[in-house]
């Protein structure tokens, strides 16, 4: 049997689905015990965007249509190493209308090449040890039911030794989240291989449907920033000719109708997102060169009123501007104060996709655009982004933490060439300690289920029942009073009083220290401390 563009189309509809059933238990292998593991989610997220592609007659345009789809979708490193990985494979049947088995390994091969180069430094025992000693395990396979067999035993046998390769999966108990993912992709696409059908539990679905605040555009409202519109439109061969066709009329025309426009044609299919005052109009031109598959028209208005980004439909040109990933209305607005011309709710549990970044990129349209992605899970992506906008120069500034972005946007000097900002902006998030406070899910050494744990880094340094012991304990064992400033961020679920109380603590055991309180409003953490 060979692998045509059906089939792989297939494979890949069958690896979304199931991990679809599975990506829950993948999220609860996070080898920290607060509620952040969303691998499972991030890589369900990414294959879900890719297994969307058009359906092309050979093997090496639907690959590339899978891949390119897996990148717009990609959330999390997971997710972005996963994009990576079916850009490897895309790459490997360039050319091919259909692949042999030979053909096959070699783009295998070629996936997990893509995959290790997607890491600045790769780390074994994680899903880049899976992939590779499963490829290794299959090559020299006569068949593609034999490599899937001998792929999925080298890859679940890999797996259950990733603790042997990282301290942290062996102290927590459990295995590499994201290799977990891949071995159930794979067992999905073996599925479809064999014609066993998979469907997606829509009732499962990783976000909720749209809410709508209906006050927030009344009878007597005035529409001021147009609609946000996306669609996919197919070109049709009888309305245009798609060998010699230019798409480049297409995107100059909706570049005249409205702003924040992202273009981007995939064989026959063309992605777009614009930002206009009437959509209608659009709609009906854009049926002049083709049909719709998807359409999804929302009202700006709305978007202003919950996301607080009143200047991103209307800005002019600028020499350098800001985008930040936050999480909680208190922290958005701070960043917001501080300058930021977009803030994407992300964090952990919602890490922002590819396309996201590149959506806000076109909103701040500035010559220079800094990026604090503020979570180690969000770094990856953020690049992966900037490496694909051209309209710009993006300048990712690596922030690991909340705490880290927030304290080198207060030593942003717009003064500086790019280069000396840059590094000014690297030294003052590394100069940062941030300290968070969560409820552990599980039990560990240092703490129970369902107690208050503190902690920096991948370093639980306190526990407790009482929420605020816990944060004073944690104060103490970062050594607070040493700092100039305590910034406490509270979070979600933390009472004002509680707050209050915890700050004039913290002032009489650090009385050297200013300590500022903001009601962050973050979701996960209780509370954050930026020690600076």
């Amino acid at each position: 049997m060979n692998l045509n563009a059906e089939l792989y189309l297939n494979l890949i509809r069958g690896g979304a689905a199931r991990l679809a059933g599975q990506r829950q238990a993948i999220n609860d292998l996070n080898v920290f015990p607060i509620p952040d593991g969303d691998t499972g989610d991030n890589m369900y997220m990414t294959i879900e965007a890719g297994s969307h592609a058009a359906l092309s007659p050979a093997l090496a345009d639907t690959a590339e249509a899978i891949s390119k789809g897996m990148l717009m979708g990609a959330r999390g490193n997971s997710g972005v190493i996963l994009s990576r990985i079916f850009a490897g494979l895309s790459k490997g049947f360039k050319g091919q209308k259909e692949a042999d088995i030979n053909v096959f390994t070699r783009a295998m091969q070629a996936a997990v090449q893509e995959a290790y180069h997607a890491v600045s430094q790769p780390v074994e025992g994680t899903i880049l040890t899976v992939l590779r000693e499963g490829v290794a395990a299959a090559e020299g396979s006569a068949t593609l039911e034999e490599f899937f067999d001998l792929w999925i035993a080298g890859m679940d046998l890999s797996l259950q030794h990733t603790p042997d390769l990282l301290d942290v999966l062996k102290k927590a108990g459990v295995v590499d989240s994201g290799g977990a993912g891949l071995l159930c992709i794979a067992e999905g696409m073996r599925d479809a291989l064999h014609g066993k059908s998979a469907i997606v539990d829509d009732a499962q679905s990783v976000q909720a449907g749209p809410t709508v605040d209906f006050d927030a555009f009344t009878e007597d409202s005035v529409l001021e920033f147009g609609y946000c519109t996306e669609f996919l439109l197919r070109l049709q061969r009888s309305k245009v000719d798609l060998d010699t066709f230019d798409e480049q009329v297409i995107h100059d025309w909706l570049a005249s109708q409205g702003d924040s426009l992202v273009f981007f044609r995939d064989g026959s299919i063309i992605k777009v997102h614009v930002h206009t005052k009437d959509p209608g109009a659009i709609l009906t031109r854009c049926r002049e060169w083709g049909e719709f598959l998807t359409i999804k028209v929302e009202n700006m208005t709305l978007q202003h009123h919950e996301n607080h980004m009143d200047q991103r439909f209307k800005r002019a040109r600028k020499s350098l501007g800001i985008v930040s990933v936050a999480a909680g209305k208190g922290l958005t607005d701070a960043f917001l104060e501080m300058g930021v011309d977009q803030v994407i709710e992300g964090g952990q549990t919602m890490n922002p996709s590819v396309e996201r970044f590149l959506e806000a990129f076109n909103a701040v349209n500035a010559d220079v655009i800094l990026v604090f992605p503020n979570n180690g899970n969000i770094i990856l992506t953020a690049n992966q982004a900037a490496g694909l906008y051209a309209d710009s120069r993006i300048v990712v500034i690596p922030t690991k933490t909340l705490g880290e972005g927030y304290y080198a946007l207060a030593n942003l000097d717009a003064e500086q060439p790019v280069e000396q900002m840059a590094e000014t902006l690297k030294t003052a998030a590394a100069s940062v300690t941030t300290g968070l406070v969560s409820r552990a899910i599980r039990d560990t050494e240092q703490a129970r289920t369902g107690e208050y744990i503190g902690f920096s880094g991948k370093d639980i340094l306190c526990a407790s029942k009482n929420r605020e012991e816990t944060v004073l304990a944690l104060a103490q064992k970062l050594d607070a009073g040493s700092r100039d400033i305590l910034v406490l961020f509270s979070g979600l679920d933390a009472a004002a009083d509680e707050a209050a109380r915890i700050k004039q603590q913290l002032e009489k055991s650090c009385p050297m220290t200013e300590v500022i309180l903001l009601d962050g409003g973050q979701p996960v953490y209780d509370y954050i401390l930026v020690l600076c």
